[in-house]
């Protein structure tokens, strides 16, 4: 069957401006002549993607690209009171910590005729809440923040907007909205315990300067506490979290004089910096130092010798966020208000069970 698409230029729509004459608007209408549809159908199709069928949307898509059309978002928002457009705030996307999350989002936003628009605070919850102002003036459907913890406004502006609000990596009793992430708490004590009972008795951090970060490390160290172990040295690095970092992280916790038997990092791009600074000084990896890290990135498995770590899944709290909002945009009840994804730690090579000699 002949597409209505393959066909020269020149037998595009009569209304649709030809080389040399002055532009005009292109509609809606046009695309669907061209596309040989009804209106009704490629809005469908642009705009709620789920009711059409997807060689219907590839059709439609097409002839929009064939005539530069672009969507009036605007234009359905006016008579659905909904633009379709869900803004997300992450502190960084220098690593896959948070695109996953963003892709998960993304991905499930999209299934569903749903646009995102991402912006990134550098961890500043100052620049949180200035971004949060540009961005409630395009009246978005939704709004994703990363972490609880804002400037005191944040709060009491989101709650006085009634847009719907979810606060990801992180859980809390009391969320604006929802709250889909887990417990740092929880993931340092747990830390913890596994090391103490692979026998570290002496225990060092590399700490990135991010609040979640730093409320796993105190809970870590709480937890040693209370097993008598006191940490011997802590090393706060400043985000975005680089891999030099984890390599200063270390050398300046050996070059004071420190002898850890286990490194814990805030964040595997960390461990793998620390990793090959141990390496690069000659310290053998578990035999001499254990290095333990978060996140489960996707090169720990793949590092020599591989990275212990928490695994998160941190594509499933982007998609649980996006099918949380689009519930509550739809007037449906969502899953719930606060829901903990979990974590997991994973044992590889770069920590072992110390045997002491009695």
């Amino acid at each position: 069957m002949t597409s209505p698409l393959d066909h020269d230029h020149d037998t595009l729509p009569d209304d649709v401006p030809g080389a040399g004459e002055r532009p005009k608007s292109i509609t809606l209408k046009d695309v669907a002549r061209l596309a040989g549809l009804s209106p009704i159908t490629v809005s469908r199709a642009l705009h709620n993607p789920k009711l059409v069928k997807p060689d219907t949307i590839a059709r439609v898509k097409e002839a929009a690209a064939a005539m530069g059309y672009i969507p009036n978002m605007l234009a359905g928002s006016l008579t659905t009171k909904r633009s379709r457009l869900i803004a997300a705030i992450v502190p960084q996307l220098s690593n896959s910590m948070f695109a996953e999350t963003v892709q998960g989002l993304n991905d499930e936003l999209s299934a569903h005729g749903y646009q995102l628009l991402l912006s990134v605070s550098n961890y500043s919850r100052q620049k949180e809440e200035d971004l949060l102002a540009a961005i409630l003036s395009r009246q978005p459907d939704g709004i994703v923040l990363t972490g609880i913890h804002h400037q005191p406004g944040v709060r009491k502006k989101l709650l006085a907007t009634g847009v719907p609000v979810v606060e990801t990596w992180d859980l809390t009793p009391s969320p604006i909205d929802i709250a889909i992430g887990f417990s740092q708490e929880r993931i340092g004590e747990k830390v913890a315990q596994y090391l103490l009972g692979k026998g570290y008795r002496r225990f060092a951090s590399i700490c990135a300067r991010d609040e979640r970060a730093n409320r796993r490390r105190l809970a870590l160290e709480a937890e040693l506490r209370l097993h008598g172990v006191e940490p011997v040295a802590t090393h706060m690095a400043t985000p975005p979290t680089v891999l030099n970092l984890g390599r200063e992280g270390l050398r300046a916790i050996l070059a004071a004089g420190h002898a850890p038997e286990v490194v814990v990092c805030s964040s595997d791009v960390l461990a793998q910096g620390a990793l090959i600074e141990a390496q690069a000084q000659g310290i053998a990896v578990p035999q001499q130092l254990g290095i333990m890290g978060f996140g489960d990135f996707d090169f720990a498995a793949y590092t020599h010798p591989p990275i212990s770590s928490v695994h998160i899944d941190k594509r499933a709290i982007g998609v649980r966020a996006a099918r949380s909002l689009i519930a509550k945009i739809e007037g449906r009840p969502p899953a719930g208000n606060v829901i903990d994804v979990g974590f997991e730690l994973v044992e590889r090579a770069t920590t072992r069970t110390i045997v002491r000699q009695p």
